[in-house]
């Protein structure tokens, strides 16, 4: 400022109120103003954020604490959404990864990072959607991400997920589908339970029993290769005529597990998955429909919150002391849902 100062001949009080808006009510000359400005250009000059920041305590930043969202291709567009609205609004993102299953230990190191950057508000993101107990001492506008917070004040944002998935069996029971099975996971996510309700409220909807037979628990990041050639299996009568899996990997393996009994997709069986997940989703032979999760749209919508924008249209509800947007999946048909048609194996 010093710099700006001497080359537009003015004080550095006057340079402050011009580039700064400080000391709103000092009138300067508009023929000063535009030396100041001119001065500061040629000079490359540029306000100090951080010096800013340590003045008031806050700064133009907003920290971004995240497991593997930042470093997987899966979610990271959560992270670039919250970038691109961070920015728009003059605010810099802050990101710190801390990896898969962190302790507190990590958690309160890469808290305490953030904090010495003086970050105004704080976004706690997970790659998979889960329940996450608060760290004592977060900031009061802190906003949960992909994950509901368990306790606290504190606003999260997740997928919709029961309601998707009941979207996804209803686009089965649309094409004439009654023998409905449902490959879903077995390793405990949370995900695991809102899905499988909104498959049975489909089916309970429709006036279908659901049948054991055709819910087989998988291990998503595996395949649904094994237990898919479990249920095109079954005896004719039971045997599924469409299936709907528990996320677009599972739906890859189902694909080939058809593909080794000589069965089509969808002209012997359809499929829907869950995620739209890149790379998966849209290169399958057919291309796979499937519920698109959120990512962009909760990452954005995360920003939007925490700089006290109008974000009434997100229809947040009560969650314990605070609240929660679930936000819809949009279901992408593609090619791999078609109307019933027995199957009928090779002999």
């Amino acid at each position: 400022m010093k710099d700006v100062a001497l080359r537009a001949g003015v004080s550095i009080t006057t340079v402050s109120v011009v580039l700064n808006g400080k000391r709103q009510g000092v009138r300067v000359p508009e023929a000063t103003r535009q030396r100041v400005q001119k001065a500061a250009a040629e000079l490359g000059y540029r306000p100090n954020e951080m010096a800013r920041g340590l003045r008031r305590r806050s700064s133009q930043a907003i920290g971004f604490l995240s497991d593997e969202v930042t470093t997987t291709p899966f979610a990271v567009a959560m992270l670039a959404a919250a970038q691109t609205e961070a920015a728009r609004n003059g605010f810099l993102l802050i990101t710190v990864n801390i990896g898969r299953s962190p302790n507190d230990a990590d958690m309160e190191r890469a808290l305490d990072s953030l904090v010495q950057h003086q970050v105004s508000s704080l976004v706690v993101a997970h790659m998979f959607h889960q329940e996450v107990e608060p760290l004592p001492g977060l900031p009061e506008t802190t906003i949960f991400l992909n994950c509901r917070a368990t306790s606290g004040s504190f606003r999260s944002i997740i997928p919709s997920e029961t309601a998707a998935a009941y979207d996804a069996t209803r686009e089965l029971l649309a094409h004439g589908h009654t023998r409905i099975a449902y490959l879903g996971d077995d390793t405990g996510l949370v995900a695991s339970s809102l899905r499988l309700a909104g498959y049975r409220q489909a089916l309970a909807e429709a006036g279908i029993r659901p049948d054991p037979r055709l819910r087989l628990g998988v291990l998503p990041r595996v395949s649904g290769g094994v237990h898919g050639g479990e249920l095109l299996d079954l005896p004719d009568d039971v045997r599924p005529t469409g299936v709907f899996c528990f996320n677009d990997q599972v739906a890859m393996g189902f694909y080939r597990a058809a593909r080794q009994r000589g069965l089509s997709v969808p002209h012997d069986i359809s499929v829907i998955g869950f995620d739209d997940q890149e790379f998966i989703a849209s290169e399958l032979d057919p291309p796979l429909t499937t519920m698109r999760l959120p990512h962009a749209e909760m990452g954005k919508l995360a920003i939007q919150t925490l700089l006290g924008h109008d974000t009434s249209s997100a229809s947040w509800q009560p969650n314990g002391t605070g609240e929660v947007a679930r936000l819809e999946c949009p279901l992408v048909r593609r090619a791999s849902v078609t109307a019933v048609r027995p199957v009928r194996l090779p002999a």
